[in-house]
């Protein structure tokens, strides 16, 4: 299984984001808040918007963004056909990375439960 973040799966454009940010559900903690909404396209797709108000360097904010697209890569297939915006909180960069790890893949627990729920 080749496990690559291509274009497919990312979150473009405004109206997207949009979408997410006026219709999207809610999962948050220390460290992320992540917004979702189903979509209709068949697979999931996944966007950023990490602020330098929230965090300052832009090393964190790459670092962040390289673990939440591992765990999305390897998680993709089970999420279903939902876009889904993260966004960073104040305590995450000074957050190991197994901690952050931990933390979003709690929330693609939450996510996952909540779309099934939406299916029934």
């Amino acid at each position: 299984m080749i496990f690559s973040f291509s274009h497919q799966n990312r979150l473009s454009g405004s109206e997207n984001f949009t979408r997410v940010f006026q219709k999207g559900r809610r999962s948050a903690d220390h460290f992320f808040t992540v917004l979702y909404v189903a979509n209709d396209t068949d697979c999931a797709r996944l966007g950023f918007a990490i602020s330098r108000k929230r965090v300052s360097k832009a090393t964190a904010r790459n670092r962040i963004r390289r673990l939440v697209r591992e765990s999305f890569r390897h998680n993709r297939q089970t999420l279903g056909n939902v876009d889904i915006v993260i966004m960073a909180r104040e305590k995450a960069p000074a957050a190991s990375n197994p901690k952050l790890r931990e933390s979003i893949e709690q929330h693609w627990s939450r996510l996952q439960a909540a779309m099934a729920d939406n299916n029934k």
